[in-house]
Order: C-alpha cells, then structure tokens, then sequence
C-alpha cells in the first residue's frame, strides 16, 4: 500500500545522496533493514542512526561545503541529471545545451554567482573540436541525441585510405562529438541517457557502433540498464542509461540499483484541485481527437487520445504534449477533458515533489511542455546517481585524482563500536 507521505528517513536518504549500500554501512546494518526504514516498515529505527543520517544529510545541504567532484552537463536539456549529481557531492563545471528556451530554464534553476568559473556554452560541435578548452572533470553527463551512423567497413576504408574508428564511424553526428570529449579528457566515468529504443534504432546498428567506440575504442568497462519511470513517479517512461569506467576493475552493479517495490505513485498526487480552465480542452479539439480515434478504431488501430484518473499511470510525456495533449488527457466529471499543466508536469517528471512549486517555468507554457518531455526522470537519474557514488569516489582514487577529505569521510565506514549499537 502506497504511504500518503514519506517517512523522514527516507527525506533525508535523499538529501544524503547515498545509495542503499552506502547508507547501509554507515548505520551498519543491513540493505533489506535501511529499505524498511525507507518504506516504514518494521521495527522503530534507533534515534542514534536517524541522527547520524540527518547530519550526513545536513553536510550535504550546506552551500560552502567543499565539492567532492567534477562534472560537465552535455545536451543538459534543463538539468534533470545535473540535480542528482549535485545531491551526491558534484559541482557542474560546464554545460552545454543548444536549446534557447532550455537554458532560460537552466539558467533560472541553476544560477551562477559572478565570480563562478562555470561555462556556458550553446553548441557542443565547436567545444568538441576543441575539448582542451572544456574545463577538466571526474565525470561525464550527457543526454545525448539519438542519430543513424553510417558505417562501413573497416578494411575498405584502409584501403581508400580513410580513417575509421569513431573519427569515421559516428563523424557528422553528436555522439561522435561526445566521443572526441571523453576521448581528449578520459573521465573516470561517465553517464550517458537515451531513448530505450537506442538499443533497436537502426536494426541495432546504432547502439552496437556506441557500445564498440565506448568499450573497445575508448577502453570503458560500461554497463546498461533500461529503467521504467513507474516507480517513482505516475508515468510509464522507460530509458537506457549506460554507465562507463575507466579502470575496469570497477565493480559496478546495475542489478544493485534501488527500485521501490509495490505499486507505484498514482496521478492523484501530482494533480492540482484548482487548475485554469484554458487547460481543458476546446469543443473543436475534443472533437477532434474523438473523431480521429474512432477513425483509427475502425481501421483496427490503437492511436487516439488517452484518458486518465488520479488512480491511473500515466503513458510517456512527450515534447509534442503542447499540440494537442492527447498522449495524457485528465478526465473532468461534467466538462470535457484537460491537459495537464506545466506544474503538474514539473511533478510528473520529478522535479519538484507533490504539493510543491519551486522548479522555475521562466517560458511559455508550450516550450515548459517540450522541455518536460525531453527531459528526464529526476528520482531515476537519482537512484543512479546514488548507486554510483561510491565507485565514483574509488575511481577518483585509483586514477590518482584528489579526493577532498569531505567526501572521503563521508562514505568511510562507521566505527565499529559505533556500529553495533
């Protein structure tokens, strides 16, 4: 049974930006008992664990803490994974988003002071030609585009005396752009996101190329997890994520990822009571769609507008959302059906939590829709970034790099005596 609210635990797991198993040694106990905790299941946790985990989580919150790590932003859309890696420790470095209206939005949630070395940037092409001028980090974020390559063979291209490799294989689009980026900095690791389809886009030809260039090419041991949205938030979203490591004697596990178990968030708890009227739709419009959908059921096919209630999941938000709404319609007993508002959008994909307005929509209302359906899940970019952490800290390590202090104590084990309390 889903909790109308969520334990204090679990609040400040978040705000501590630790995995399962970090936090799990810190309290020393178990990963299923810090689970429970979480759900608010079982015995009442120990006042001395919960405090402990409340300054974990207060070091983590306070502003002139002293960053653990390095990132760069790239196809930084408006910043869904750059707040997880923030949680966790990271300071963003640099970002790089061709959008306009995105970063507007960006911008508005992610302000810079003046005297901050952050860099800005709009296109990644001309960075990517010159990648010693994008500053140095320990981790690699990017959202990147899906695009065909195309490829020939190796041997052909020997004999016309061409490169190939990724300087051939994926030239003219932004992966290879990328792939220059991790090729002149070699992060420790990186986080790359994509459409679940990546895995099939091309006949497969397209991922096979990404997955050659990153593991053979490059040298990263990577590893791939397609992650659906429904446990976190009301919406069927499903995306791959594709973790890589420099030093393959990383031990990182996808199958360790936190998944909240039962049922999911229903669309009720992101839902306004009050919302505009010129979010529900028009006569015209409604007619429309109902119009079209019967045309398509009469030809024996599924596409149409979809209805939902506050005990639904919601289908895939997406940037086209701003044309009709049809993908997501909420029902209205006595009136005809409404889109959800940006607001409420801004929930669904978890940006801010139920009840809560402090995401900034500094846009219209049609760029807020295609902003939030491009964007990703926040609390699954979470649950990653969490599961990472800590072989972040032992990648950092192990190529030499200097690790600040706080992060180290931060995920040191508890002292033993402390532990068996």
């Amino acid at each position: 049974m889903e909790l109308p609210y969520r334990t204090e635990f679990a609040e400040l797991v978040d705000h501590a930006g630790l995995g399962i198993e970090s936090i799990a040694e810190l309290l020393g106990t178990s990963e299923r008992t810090v689970r429970r905790y979480i759900k608010g299941e079982g015995k009442r946790i120990d006042p001395l664990k919960l405090e402990k985990l409340r300054e974990i989580a207060n070091a983590q919150c306070n502003p002139d803490r002293v960053e653990g790590f390095r990132f760069i932003d790239l196809f930084a859309g408006i910043g869904g994974i750059r707040i997880p890696f923030e949680e966790i420790g990271g300071r963003c470095v640099f970002t790089a988003e061709w959008d306009r209206f995105s970063r507007e939005t960006y911008k508005a949630n992610f302000p810079e002071p003046a005297d901050s070395d952050h860099i800005s940037a709009q296109d990644v092409r001309p960075w990517s030609d010159k990648p010693e001028q994008i500053p140095a980090h320990d981790v690699l974020l990017a959202g990147f585009p899906c695009q065909p390559f195309s490829i020939a063979g190796v041997s052909k291209k020997n004999s016309l005396g061409r490169p190939h490799g990724f300087m051939c294989d994926t030239q003219g689009t932004l992966f290879y752009d990328l792939a220059k980026i991790i090729d002149h900095h070699r992060p420790p690791v990186f986080l790359l996101e994509n459409v679940k389809n990546l895995q099939g886009h091309d006949g497969g030809k397209t991922f096979a190329t990404i997955m050659n260039v990153l593991e053979n090419e490059l040298g990263y041991r990577v590893s791939c997890r397609v992650i659906s949205s429904a446990p976190w938030v009301p919406q069927k979203r499903e995306r791959i994520f594709i973790v890589g490591f420099r030093d393959d004697s990383i031990e990182f596990d996808f199958d360790k990822l936190f998944v909240p178990e039962g049922d999911g968030p229903k669309l009720g708890s992101i839902l306004d009571n009050e919302v505009d009227p010129k979010y529900t739709l028009t006569e015209h419009m409604w007619n429309y769609l109902q119009g079209y959908k019967e045309k398509h059921r009469s030809a024996g096919n599924g596409f149409g507008y979809s209805l939902f209630g506050p005990g639904d999941v919601a289908r895939t938000l997406s940037a086209r959302y701003y044309k009709d709404g049809s993908e997501i319609l909420i029902e209205q007993k006595g009136n005809r059906p409404r889109r959800l508002t940006p607001r409420e959008c801004a929930r669904l994909m978890g940006f801010e939590k139920p009840g809560k307005t402090d995401w900034k929509i500094p846009v219209s209302d049609t760029q807020a829709y295609r902003q939030f359906g491009n964007a990703v899940v926040v609390p699954v970019v979470r649950a990653v970034a969490q599961l990472m952490h800590p072989h972040i800290l032992e990648a950092m390590k192990r190529d030499g790099r200097d690790v600040p202090q706080s992060m180290q104590l931060q995920l040191s084990l508890p002292d033993p005596a402390v532990a068996a309390q």
